[in-house]
C-alpha cells in the first residue's frame, strides 16, 4: 500500500459533543463518530456530509465571522487572538474544539486527532474578558 492509500485508509474515532444550536439541530449532545483520515479537517468533512450542520458553525465570509457591537478595549487585549486561515474560519459565536482547547490554538483544521480524542461543536460560544 502506498502512503497515500495509507492514510486514505486510516480511521478515527473520537468523542462528539454538541452545545446550543448544533446540539438541537443534531437531536443528541454527545455520541461517538468514525470517519476516514485523522485531521480535524477529515472529520468536519465526513460529519458534515453524514449530519449537516456546517452553515451552524463554518464561516463563508469575513462578516459571517465577525462579531457585531464589541465595547472598545484599551490597547490589546490579554492572551492569544489568533484565527484560522480562510476558509477555516467559524462563524461569529461559533467554536470547535479539540480536547478542551480551541482549534486555532492548535493547527486548525489540520490538527491531528486520535482514537478518543473529544471534539467539541459549540454553537454559540460566548467570550468574556
Amino acid at each position: 500500500m502506498s502512503t497515500v492509500e495509507t492514510e486514505q485508509a486510516t480511521t478515527t474515532t473520537v468523542e462528539v459533543n454538541a452545545t446550543g444550536h448544533v446540539r438541537r439541530e443534531l437531536g443528541e449532545h454527545e455520541f461517538s463518530f468514525t470517519f476516514e483520515g485523522d485531521t480535524l479537517g477529515a472529520f468536519l468533512d465526513a460529519f458534515f456530509a453524514e449530519h449537516g450542520c456546517e452553515e451552524l458553525l463554518l464561516a463563508e465570509t469575513e462578516a459571517e465571522e465577525t462579531a457585531h457591537g464589541w465595547a472598545d478595549y484599551p490597547g490589546d487585549p490579554p492572551g492569544r487572538w489568533e484565527r484560522n486561515p480562510e476558509g477555516e474560519r467559524t462563524r461569529a459565536f461559533a467554536r470547535v474544539m479539540v480536547n478542551g482547547q480551541f482549534n486555532e490554538l492548535l493547527d486548525g483544521f489540520g490538527t491531528e486527532l486520535e482514537d478518543g480524542d473529544r471534539v467539541a461543536l459549540l454553537y454559540p460560544f460566548m467570550f468574556c474578558l
